[in-house]
């Protein structure tokens, strides 16, 4: 927690220029296995995804077209046979009287050579067998026939037209064949080109998601070496625009995160020096024996007053290490928050006093209970009195106010510390718990401590369930309030 300002005057003595600590990089990471096989890219994936979309793509269609293409075909034959069917019904309509004519022989052999058979029924009989003869009946009684029955064991189109008198003529084509696999075998040249439009299409897919995800990998390799200026083109799709905001957010994170660091560092480093320094110069001059001997046990209360400076800032600085450990102790029991404030102003009123500070404590007439660890929380409020005493000029107050949480909220209880000082700017209260943010600012302008106190108290109260605020104080100055909660939840 905050240090209190050395008792006595240092000694001039000869000190060495202070040093930065600087943190030791880690060894590098081990590189990343390789991820360029077949298959395990981006592109490969690509390729793959397309060629098989289109080859699906090409079988669907002809799963869909091939029963359309092969009824399409047949029924075309259909409409060509029931045209033949008619034409010859009207040649043969006034000859199948006079028996077997010329005309008779020379219409068949011309349906023969198309490949037709023809049937001529007079009379109610068929001129020849092959016919179903339920059909031929159909025929005799005047009703045409379009069907497809097996004529001479092999399926075929069968048109039948009837003429007066019980007479008829039907003509027979065996269906083609091999419809289905013409159509199989027709899928060969949609199925490369589809094959080929997969691979081109999948090789511009690939390229265009995979470059912003490569500059992606290649400004996270260069920002695990340490360049933090590295920043990612935002471009299409939204997905690889998310990435690469996320990306710079980080750089961008990271940059600020160092920059407190190294300051961190630098106020530290410096925060260690100034005691280092004390107990230097005093024991170098207690070792020439420059000091007289009836100065003797002022420089040792100096020497004590440094040490325990130092100490409390090394104590400081290992329990922020600690805050988030799983084994951080704490003693969480139910307190009552008045009995606190009381503890806390029997023990500042007198170092108020002696400085001129007036000590108030505002506290309602019932207790204000909590579930928290006391120790703990007389820590946090003694670094909030520490600073706030440290700043506030003579005669200005700081005040200790003790009060239940509102019915609004769930129960607990608030504990604030108020000042009369010089207070916070806006931006001040917004880093305010950032480690050693204030303590950057207002160096070599005011008072300051080692940075750590507000860090410190933020990390506490929040493992203990908690929340801090700081804000300004109706006295002028600066308040912070603690929220603690009735029960660790």
């Amino acid at each position: 927690m905050p240090d209190p300002d050395p008792a006595d005057p240092h000694p001039p003595a000869h000190v060495d220029p202070p040093t930065v600590a600087l943190p030791i990089l880690g060894p590098e990471p081990p590189a990343a296995p390789s991820r360029t096989g077949f298959g395990r890219t981006l592109t490969a994936r690509a390729v793959l995804v397309t060629c098989a979309v289109a080859m699906v793509s090409v079988l669907v269609t002809a799963l869909v077209a091939a029963p359309l293409a092969v009824r399409g075909a047949e029924r075309r034959d259909q409409e060509a046979l029931a045209a033949q069917a008619r034409l010859a019904a009207e040649v043969l309509r006034t000859r199948l009287d006079r028996g077997r004519t010329a005309d008779e022989e020379r219409l068949i052999r011309q349906l023969r050579a198309q490949g037709i058979d023809a049937y001529l029924i007079r009379g109610g009989a068929v001129d020849r067998a092959g016919l179903p003869p339920r059909l031929v009946q159909r025929i005799a009684e005047g009703r045409n026939v379009s069907t497809t029955r097996r004529v001479g064991g092999r399926p075929a189109l069968i048109e039948g037209r009837a003429l007066p008198g019980g007479n008829g003529v039907v003509l027979s084509r065996t269906r083609t064949t091999g419809l289905w696999s013409g159509v199989l075998r027709g899928l060969w040249a949609p199925l490369l080109a589809g094959l080929a439009a997969g691979v081109v299409a999948g090789l511009l897919l690939a390229r265009r998601l995979a470059r912003p995800i490569r500059n992606a990998a290649s400004a996270a390799a260069r920002l695990r070496a340490g360049d933090r200026a590295v920043r990612v083109p935002v471009e299409p799709p939204g997905e690889v625009a998310d990435l690469a905001d996320a990306l710079n957010g980080l750089a961008a994170a990271l940059a600020t995160s160092e920059g407190r660091q190294r300051e961190f560092l630098l106020s530290v480093s410096h925060e260690l020096r100034t005691p280092l320094t004390a107990i230097r110069g005093y024991a170098e001059a207690l070792a020439d024996g420059v000091i007289e001997p009836d100065e003797v046990p002022a420089a040792g209360r100096t020497v004590l007053t440094e040490a325990r400076h130092l100490d409390r800032l090394v104590s400081d600085l290992l329990a922020l290490a600690r805050l988030e450990a799983a084994d951080f102790p704490l003693e969480p029991v139910p307190v009552d928050l008045v009995g606190l404030a009381d503890e806390a102003e029997r023990t500042w009123a007198a170092r108020c006093a002696a400085v001129g500070v007036v000590l108030r404590v505002e506290r309602p007439d019932g207790p204000v209970p909590a579930y928290t660890d006391p120790g703990r929380i007389r820590q946090v409020v003694d670094g909030l009195l520490e600073n706030a005493l440290r700043v506030v000029p003579p005669g200005a107050p700081v005040v200790i106010a003790v009060r239940p949480v509102g019915p609004q909220q769930p129960a607990g209880g608030l504990v604030e510390v108020r000042d009369g000082g010089p207070g916070f700017t806006d931006d001040d209260l917004a880093v305010a718990f950032d480690r050693g943010a204030l303590h950057e600012r207002y160096r070599g302008v005011r008072k300051v401590g080692s940075g750590l106190g507000l860090a410190l108290a933020a990390g506490l109260v929040r493992r203990l369930g908690g929340e801090i605020t700081a804000t300004h104080a109706p006295e002028g100055g600066a308040a912070f309030t603690v929220r603690l909660p009735a029960s660790l939840t």
